[in-house]
């Protein structure tokens, strides 16, 4: 660790100052004066160590299903989609993927649209069952074989460009998936291109549907939706995200491929211009302007972790999520496992978000099944524990990171300004436990003294507690009352000779460290084993 010179005394009494407290590190041989845990701390007064923000209550939903942000917020709550608290659609229960294109924000696995401008709410697919007449017409005001179907009954529920499938046709070349080119004022006539059915005229009961694809993992990219399921990845018609099997040949058209690595899709994202997909070992970027030069590339790498789709944010110009090996971070190469800190824990079900600089993981250990809030500042490449929330969202909304928990809180993370109190979190409980104290000697030493150098604010108290050669238990040794200002607090001991000795520093409201200083002797070899 980094800090002042010791200083040596007559009586081989030693000080060892430290004036830079790194972040969490969970590994049995970290150095001295590093944490191996923490609970609502943060690095943003680095090199200084101090308890995070309270976070702010926007609002409780009673049975939270997923959070968006886009001109706005919106959330699904039990079967209700809502937009800044007004419900507008109904949906069906449980878990959501959402994507924006322009003024639409689609719903998955609902396949479910939301216009922002209008308030308009409804279905990304559309079918239509009845009796039509399949036969020639006229198509740019002359006359065309066998491109119209028509109907007396409802009118169709389709537009130009979009592609319609045909089932139930008795003339079995008709049941096909043609794309509509000019529909009637009345909406009650369909036109294709000429011959796009059989020479012979044909009236029965049909069904006319246009299709979304089932997709697990969706993001935009280059004014089109993108999405994947399996093997499968699928691109919308240009600017529309209501046609997906529009393949003409043209710039505008939709895309769809097959790839051939094992296993399914894990996520999807965009990143640096590009839509990127995700299985567990391996990453599929797309190249291209457009269909015809579309060019999916893939690579065997640490892709992300089953279950972690929402780990995926940009934090630092970086993008992160949570990989089978651990955190991972690609600026565009190859993967860089970031999770060191984290020792033998393992992770999974992560979800992530980022504030622009600082990157935001819940997710749960593997062994235990407990949840953990941690955050990794890409301005100092330390990770920070804050508690034990399970999130199930993070979106960025008018300058916030804004949380959505699994208890169906709404949270901002990081409030400025005035706060109602009812709209707070209590005083934070908070604790930080330090790693082994050896100061670098493996022979037995002596320690007398303890000099903290902290602020607490009105209110706060810290208690100070030791634990020597991995005993049971933690000893009291002192309780650190607010002052008017920092300041520090000189701790004697009574003098224990040791291996190793810990310090844990549990607080109520917000404190600040600033420095720790051990005084201490130094010891031989004699006694530290009875081997």
């Amino acid at each position: 660790m980094s800090g002042l010179p010791e200083m040596r005394y007559r009586d081989s009494i030693k000080k060892t100052t430290q004036v830079k407290v790194k972040g969490y590190d969970h590994n049995p041989g970290s150095g001295d004066g590093t944490l191996w845990d923490m609970k609502n701390m943060t690095g943003d007064k680095y090199p200084l160590l101090s308890t995070r923000r309270k976070r702010r209550l926007l609002r409780r939903l009673e049975s939270p299903c997923g959070l968006y942000a886009h001109d706005g917020l919106y959330w699904v709550d039990g079967t209700g989609f809502y937009a800044d608290g007004e419900r507008k659609g109904t949906v069906e229960a449980g878990k959501k993927e959402f994507v924006s294109l322009g003024k639409y924000l689609l719903i998955f696995p609902d396949k479910a649209y939301y216009r922002t401008d209008t308030g308009e709410f409804g279905a990304l697919e559309a079918e239509w069952t009845g009796t039509v007449t399949i036969t020639s017409g006229t198509y740019g005001g002359k006359d065309a074989a066998a491109n119209t179907i028509k109907t007396t009954g409802e009118k169709f529920p389709f537009a130009v460009n979009e592609a319609v499938t045909v089932t139930g046709c008795a003339i079995a070349e008709n049941n096909k998936t043609p794309v509509v080119r000019e529909i009637s004022e009345n909406g009650k006539e369909l036109r294709f291109y000429e011959n796009t059915f059989a020479q012979e005229t044909w009236t029965g009961k049909v069904t006319l549907k246009r299709e979304v694809p089932d997709m697990d993992f969706l993001c935009e990219n280059e004014n089109r939706v993108w999405g994947c399921k399996g093997d499968s990845i699928y691109a919308s018609y240009l600017g529309n995200p209501f046609i997906w099997n529009n393949f003409e040949g043209l710039a505008t058209d939709s895309f769809a491929v097959d790839v051939g690595s094992a296993g399914d899709f894990t996520a999807a994202c965009s990143f640096m211009g590009y839509p990127m997909f995700f299985k567990e070992d391996h990453v599929y970027k797309v190249y291209g302007s457009k269909p015809s030069n579309f060019q999916v590339m893939g690579s065997a790498r640490l892709g992300v972790k089953a279950g972690a789709a929402k780990s995926l944010a940009v934090a630092g110009e970086k993008l992160f999520y949570l990989s089978r090996s651990g955190v991972a971070s690609c600026s565009g190469g190859m993967p860089e496992d970031i999770s060191r800190a984290f020792g033998e824990m393992t992770y999974q079900n992560a979800v992530g978000g980022s504030d622009g600089r600082k990157y935001y993981i819940s997710m749960k250990e593997q062994e235990t099944g407990a949840w953990g809030l941690f955050v990794f500042d890409t301005r100092t490449g330390l990770w920070h524990r804050e508690d034990e929330i399970q999130a199930l969202s993070f979106v960025w909304d008018n300058g916030s990171l804004v949380l959505l928990d699994s208890e169906g809180g709404m949270w901002l993370c990081n409030p400025t300004g005035s706060t109602e109190p009812e709209g707070e979190e209590p005083e934070l409980a908070s604790y930080v436990e330090f790693g082994d104290f050896i100061e670098n000697s493996s022979d037995g030493k002596g320690f007398s003294k303890i000099q903290l150098r902290v602020e607490l604010e009105p209110g706060a108290e810290l208690s100070v507690k030791l634990k020597f050669d991995s005993e049971e238990g933690w000893q009291p040794l002192s309780v650190l009352q607010a002052a008017p200002k920092k300041r520090s607090f000189i701790l004697p001991m009574i003098p224990r000779r040791c291996d190793h000795w810990r310090l844990r520093l549990e607080g109520v409201g917000a404190w600040t460290l600033y420095s720790l200083s051990r005084e201490y002797y130094a010891g031989s070899d004699l006694g530290v084993s009875n081997l």
